[in-house]
């Protein structure tokens, strides 16, 4: 594995934001195949804790019906890329899956209300 595939390691865990009736989905079929933004690009998006806010502001602004997905990255093995956005408007690094999410590798999901302003009000401890 590259250095650039390796996450960070302080990173163990990372997040995704799955949509309601894809989250249901999910749990029947025992993993997760992605978004169609997901499958469009050929992986699965996640986020670190610093990073999933900014996300979700940027891609699910004001949808209702969202999970917070909890993901244990020692459980993702090779298929986990630490890669630049594909934009490239975002410094930094980004975790791709390159294959479908074992629900084995999750470690817990949370709906995420919105608040008043559109945005999501995500639990304690998400930068």
């Amino acid at each position: 594995m590259s250095d650039r595939a390796r996450p960070p390691e302080s990173v163990t865990t990372l997040y995704t934001l799955v949509r309601g009736d894809d989250w249901r989905a999910t749990q029947a079929a025992g993993e997760y195949r992605g978004s169609p933004d997901d499958r469009r690009d050929g992986f699965l998006h996640f986020s670190t804790a610093a990073q999933v806010r900014a996300s979700a502001a940027r891609h699910r602004s004001g949808e209702p019906d969202l999970f917070l997905v909890e993901v244990d990255v020692a459980a993702l093995g090779d298929a986990l890329r630490w890669e630049p956005a594909a934009s490239g408007s975002r410094p930094g690094l980004f975790p791709h899956l390159y294959g479908p999410l074992p629900l084995a590798a999750v470690r817990g999901a949370t709906r995420l209300p919105l608040n008043p302003d559109g945005t999501h009000a995500f639990p304690a401890g998400i930068d």
